[in-house]
């Protein structure tokens, strides 16, 4: 099969087209899916450049997120999943192993992956492989932060850092269909445009705006009376941007995370925290719940995955390309 290799860490010179990649073959428990679409995550860049603490076998076929048809299934599993379309939930979840498909075992960026029964999510009839693949790693993240573990509720006001991204556009949508107000961060007038396209009701270019001045201007000054601020922040930034987060917050408001793209190691008011009552609540990843919950909103029409390209496999340096150079609104995909 056609597989594309990350060969070594490094640069993106170190990916490289395999025309002969052996075939996978089910063992017990496992399935073998024919990969119709995979998506590109910053995941996969980190892996790419090598993550502190963990050990990466190399070469690997990364590409965590993928949905296909399932082609055969090893010992104990049922046959009816053949021919069936299905998502994958990349997580390693039973049997004792850990990690993720497209890290520590071979992932989506190849015509055939290896799978166990466990992971397999069968697709609902009005969901296509592209915006099924663009959701674990996104709009999971996404949904889990904003819905399971945050609570959005409508009539609430929400500051999303770094929305124009896989993760930021699932926040705003997400944020929409539950009736907030947002206010959306993006790095460039045709990202605020697009987002507005989205359903933002106020877009902050932070190039030219610092955005706790932007939240003050349309919300008001957070006060101790209550008045001011947004209710819930979103920021998987970090870096620098904590304090003004903070700042943006309104009493009794909430502060959700992520992740922190920009840097862990925060700089954090305590002052804010305790005498604005802030709930700091962070989220880690997503369950096949949550996916399936997506999948339904989907299904329903009422949730449509943004996806800025599809590319085929032997363009996925340019893949890459576009996310760390962050020319990308939404997802990236990959067709093997």
């Amino acid at each position: 099969m056609r597989a594309m290799l990350t060969t070594a860490h490094g640069d993106r010179s170190v990916l490289q087209l395999d025309e002969s990649f052996p075939d996978p073959v089910a063992g017990s428990g496992e399935v073998v899916i024919d990969v119709r679409a995979t998506a590109v995550n910053y995941h996969d860049i980190f892996t790419r450049r090598g993550m502190p603490g963990i050990k990466i076998e190399l070469p690997v076929i990364v590409g965590s997120d993928m949905a296909g048809v399932v082609r055969s299934v090893g010992q104990g599993v049922d046959e009816s999943w053949i021919g069936k379309r299905v998502l994958i939930d990349p997580v390693f979840r039973s049997g004792g192993r850990f990690g993720m498909l497209g890290e520590t075992t071979h992932g989506g960026r190849a015509e055939q992956a290896l799978v166990q029964e466990d992971q397999l999510i069968e697709l609902p009839q009005g969901v296509s492989f592209e915006q099924a693949a663009s959701l674990p790693l996104a709009y999971g993240t996404a949904w889990r932060m904003m819905v399971t573990r945050g609570r959005i509720a409508a009539g609430e006001s929400v500051l999303i850092l770094g929305a124009s991204g896989g993760v930021g556009v699932g926040c705003v949508q997400i944020a929409k269909m539950f009736g907030a107000k947002v206010l959306a961060c993006a790095s460039s007038e045709i990202k605020t445009r697009r987002l507005e396209e989205l359903g933002a009701d106020h877009v902050i270019n932070y190039t030219d705006t610092n955005f706790r001045k932007a939240v003050w201007d349309i919300m008001g000054k957070p006060k101790i009376s209550g008045e001011g601020g947004v209710t819930v922040a979103v920021n998987f930034t970090g870096g620098d941007t904590m304090r003004d987060t903070q700042r943006s917050v309104a009493l009794h408001g909430r502060i959700l995370t992520c992740g922190a793209t920009a840097g862990f190691d925060l700089a954090v008011d305590a002052r804010y925290w305790w005498t604005f009552e802030h709930e700091m609540i962070g989220a880690n990843g997503w369950t096949p719940s949550d996916l399936r919950e997506l999948l339904a909103r989907i299904d329903r029409g009422e949730l449509d995955p943004v996806i800025d390209k599809i590319l085929p496999l032997e363009s996925t340096d340019e893949a890459e390309r576009l996310l760390e150079d962050r020319e990308v609104f939404g997802k990236v995909l990959i067709r093997p």
